[in-house]
């Protein structure tokens, strides 16, 4: 085979994402009591901590202690759920103490759709402001025009 007609493997997902915390103790309780993740692996010498994303072979989360340096990188990683789960989740997220956002950080009481997609999601922040994301893709032909626009407002525009 040369390299012109060679053909990657098709890419299933992602499998595994890190992120950059200030407490590895506070993050690791958060994924696992807020976003319900499971425990995989930690390594206290070396300040880093894995969990499962669904389970051993769908993905994982790492979470590297980086200390309390001033300048902090917010990164935004989106965790993929049914459609129910993420209608569900405002009023779970806000049981846990937990702020519900919007697609620009405003509190919102639902998720929202990204029209163009279209995609069901709702926000919050980590401990260390980092955005995290519910998303379930919809069924429902896309509609850019849309925006991105509270549930109800999908639902009621036909």
């Amino acid at each position: 085979m040369t390299a012109e007609n060679a053909v990657m493997p098709k890419v299933l997902g992602l499998y595994e994402t890190h992120l950059t915390v200030a407490n590895l103790k506070t993050s690791t309780d958060f994924y696992r009591d807020v976003v319900g993740l499971e425990p995989a692996a930690s390594f206290e010498e070396r300040k880093v901590a894995f969990l499962w994303v669904d389970d051993r072979k769908t993905g994982m989360l790492g979470l590297w202690e980086t200390g309390t340096g001033p300048m902090k990188m917010r990164l935004h990683i989106a965790f993929r759920m049914t459609a129910d789960g993420v209608l569900q989740a405002p009023t779970t997220l806000k049981a846990k103490g937990v702020e519900p956002l919007g697609f620009t950080g405003e509190p919102v009481t639902e998720p929202v759709v990204l029209g163009w997609m279209p995609a069901l999601s709702i926000y919050f922040k980590d401990p260390d402001g980092h955005s995290i994301e519910f998303i379930s893709v919809l069924d429902d032909i896309p509609d850019r025009s849309f925006g991105v626009r509270p549930f109800s407002a999908w639902r009621a525009r036909t």
